[in-house]
């Protein structure tokens, strides 16, 4: 998400080498600057960042640890607005919030994920109403992402007036116990006033507890300044960014706080369901400098994996007993996680190791694929006993067949599979194994293309 920055960030502090040198420093904030203004941060923004880490350097002394440390606590304070953080629940449900934003940003789309996230991560009960009656194409959106996610959605084709129904999708919220009721609104390619003057009246009737902006990351200014505008008419609680996997500079996160004066909400990682991230300004400067963000980390895995399941699981690995049903459950699991990129970029020191990995994607990779189809080919006692297929040359000639592969790619994923099986074994029960330990475990093992 931050690689540019999080580039820019190492190159300015390689720029300190010794202690007391004034020079030094000066270069290092000539390479912040210049790598700052070319990942897009608005320049306003740049000039207090470089300010406040000349003079927090200065009085710490001017060194590369203190230079660090400066640079953190700068950025964090710059990525800090009144406000709050993720979501915030009202004291009396249901949560009633508002999702604005210009047509084409992905508001539609991030009400989904965003009712998604309450569900899976918040475990709510999230009512979705589609008052957006402007695009053609928008109630129909939210119907199709409702039915694919088993996301609970109001929408009345009778009716003409999106206030109206905004107003009885909330009724329903009250009158079925609704933890939280998510209004997608109308959007236009540009602002203008009957567009205002209808999400005022919204405003007015259904008296929302939060105000989303969503911006598209990918219009870079603009979409500081459509959120100001957004912002003057409704009184925005807070931004969502869209599209943020898209652009590699990510200046627009480092700015919208701090220009706009509200908090950045959420961050859309991917194109998927489960692709929205918390931002919580002290966690992001974590990554963007490299420290990952263990907390968020934990969060997004204990709110997903089942408990009982993990043990469940624990216990067959120290038999050696996974199976390829135990794997196509694992996978199913961590595609509720997102991107598995943005998951790696959580753990402290894997930020190197991202550009080598490029995009995994665990659902439409090639390897995946492979698997899955060698796993449809096979028998019920098969996948619950990958030695079976070792054993018999016939059952594999079979499965190849079925799954439109060769032999050889049968025997080589079979080998994969029950190698990764021996690993899990040894490392069943026991804490985080070292590095040395997790690269013997990749050893001879494709990551997913």
């Amino acid at each position: 998400m931050f690689d540019k920055i999080s580039e820019g960030f190492k190159s300015a502090i390689n720029k300190i080498r010794m202690k007391d040198d004034e020079k030094a420093l000066k270069k290092a904030l000539d390479e912040l600057k210049k790598n700052l203004l070319k990942s897009d941060v608005h320049f306003k923004v740049v000039k207090e960042l470089l300010r406040e880490v000349e003079l927090e350097t200065k009085k710490r002394g001017i060194g590369k640890a203190n230079f660090l440390k400066s640079l953190n606590k700068s950025l964090t304070d710059i990525l800090t607005a009144p406000g709050n953080y993720g979501f915030v629940f009202s004291t009396k449900p249901p949560t009633i919030v508002m999702m604005s934003g210009l047509q084409g940003s992905g508001k539609t789309t991030t009400t989904a994920k965003l009712a998604n996230y309450l569900k899976q991560f918040k475990k709510k009960k999230v009512l979705m109403v589609a008052a957006d009656l402007q695009r053609l194409a928008a109630v129909e959106q939210l119907k199709q992402l409702a039915k694919a996610n088993e996301l609970d959605l109001f929408y009345d084709e009778n009716l003409k007036d999106p206030v109206e129904i905004a107003k009885k999708g909330v009724e329903l919220g009250k009158e079925k116990f609704y933890d939280v009721v998510l209004i997608d609104t109308a959007g236009r390619l540009a602002i203008d006033e009957k567009l205002m003057d209808e999400l005022v009246r919204m405003k007015k009737e259904i008296k929302p507890d939060e105000i989303f902006y969503v911006a598209d990351s990918l219009t870079g200014k603009d979409a500081l300044n459509t959120a100001k505008q957004f912002d003057e008419k409704l009184d925005i609680t807070g931004v969502i960014l869209t599209k943020y996997d898209g652009d590699s500079k990510g200046g627009v996160a480092l700015s919208i706080a701090h220009q706009v004066g509200k908090p950045l909400r959420f961050i859309g990682t991917g194109e998927k369901i489960a692709d929205l991230e918390v931002f919580v300004p002290e966690r992001i400067v974590g990554r963007i400098m490299g420290a990952g963000d263990i907390e968020g980390l934990v969060e997004k895995t204990s709110a997903v994996i089942n408990e009982k399941e993990a043990k469940k699981l624990t216990k067959k690995l120290k038999k050696g007993q996974f199976s390829y049903n135990d794997f196509l459950n694992q996978l199913e699991q961590m595609k509720k996680l997102g991107s598995m990129k943005n998951l790696l970029s959580m753990i402290p020191g894997m930020g190197g190791m991202l550009k080598q990995l490029g995009d995994i994607d665990l659902e439409n990779s090639s390897e995946i694929k492979k698997i899955k189809a060698m796993i449809s080919s096979m028998t019920k006692k098969e996948r619950e006993n990958p030695h079976l297929i070792k054993e018999s040359a016939s059952r594999r000639r079979r499965i190849a067949k079925g799954a439109g592969l060769s032999v050889q790619e049968v025997n080589r994923i079979n080998k994969q599979f029950q190698n990764a099986a021996k690993m899990a074994k040894k490392f069943a029960g026991k804490k985080v194994p070292n590095m040395k330990e997790l690269m013997n475990m990749t050893k001879g093992l494709n990551f997913p293309k």
